[in-house]
């Protein structure tokens, strides 16, 4: 494919859902990763177009330990979560249904929903570098395994591996490469690290535009956050640096996606079906992904004006349910490698 650019703890004081009394048929119930500034606007459109009320439990954390605890009395119809590497999981922990859906299998691509419908892809993100514009230029980038280069020694800046983002580039590049080609690139990368992997994704950004690093990781949302920040000194970091697409001229760059899915103790299945049908629509691809500066997964769903200032790409449409299962053999060479 190319990209055209014309949770649970803290949550539990939210108790919307009590679990001694059964959902109503006209009601459906979502544990929800992605903040509610992002989702609650096209989720009272669904409410106003269906008539189904959507009950929601925003959560930073601790959803899936969470479900397991609930099991089948568990409330929750819908999860919804970000990477690949956490809907996989909560495939693994058996949490999840698989439904079948003519409108889902048609509104997102094969390479973005598991070929047995436990989960589909919403939105997408790439995992891309960002480089300064005043010491590097963009001929001297090319690829991911680049970065394993002796030429970037201390010029990186990178979060830490324990993060899902960098766990699932690396999957990618397993896939693509085999295991040892991928703990290659791992060791080579830690050894060009600028300090030592720290902060989030718009850390890395401030730290290539504060002259720490040369080029840093990062996932592109961040970058379009930053460029529409309310905060002027994000703003102006941003202005000191360059996204840049890797691989081009091969595999394309590194693709990952938020995504949803049916519980396993649905009590409201149809609904649940129909709440993430309506998400895979024009309609709420269009907001959806425009909200937080990532690309719909729905063809011919028009682009974020920001998202479309990026310029044109070329991305990996390899299938994500085998980067998903390429993720323990990541975490284990991130480990061996000392990447921390």
């Amino acid at each position: 494919m190319r990209f055209s650019t014309s949770l649970l703890s803290a949550c539990a004081a939210l108790t919307f859902i009590s679990t001694a009394a059964p959902a109503l048929s006209d009601e459906v119930n979502l544990y929800s990763y992605r903040q509610e500034s992002l989702i609650r606007p096209i989720l009272d459109e669904f409410e106003k177009e269906t008539g189904t009320k959507v009950n929601v439990v925003f959560a930073k954390k601790g959803m899936l330990e969470r479900l397991k605890a609930e099991g089948m009395n568990s409330p929750a119809d819908v999860v919804l979560t970000v990477d690949i590497s956490r809907l996989a999981a909560h495939e693994d922990a058996g949490v999840l249904q698989p439904v079948k859906s003519d409108k889902l299998e048609n509104n997102i691509p094969s390479q973005y929903r598991d070929p047995n419908g436990h989960w589909y892809g919403l939105s997408a993100r790439s995992r891309v570098f960002f480089h300064s514009k005043d010491r590097v230029e963009p001929k001297e980038l090319s690829t991911y395994e680049d970065l394993a280069d002796p030429k970037w020694k201390g010029r990186i800046c990178v979060r830490s591996s324990n993060n899902v983002y960098n766990q699932s580039l690396l999957a990618s590049i397993i896939v693509h490469q085999g295991a040892e080609a991928a703990e290659k690139w791992a060791q080579g990368v830690k050894d060009n690290l600028a300090r030592k992997p720290q902060g989030g994704d718009r850390d890395q950004i401030k730290a290539v535009a504060a002259g720490e690093c040369d080029i840093a990781i990062g996932n592109t949302y961040y970058y379009g956050k930053m460029q529409n920040a309310k905060d002027q000194e994000q703003r102006d970091a941003v202005e000191k640096v360059a996204i840049f697409w890797p691989n081009q001229d091969d595999r394309g760059a590194h693709i990952n996606i938020s995504g949803a899915a049916v519980t396993k103790s649905a009590k409201n299945k149809e609904a649940a079906i129909k709440l993430i049908e309506f998400l895979s629509d024009d309609k709420a691809q269009e907001f959806y992904a425009s909200s937080n500066y990532e690309f719909p997964v729905k063809d011919g769903v028009e682009i974020d004006e920001t998202v479309q200032g990026w310029g044109n790409f070329k991305a990996d449409e390899v299938s994500l349910d085998k980067v998903a299962e390429a993720q323990i053999e990541a975490v284990k060479i991130f480990d061996r490698v000392g990447w921390r």
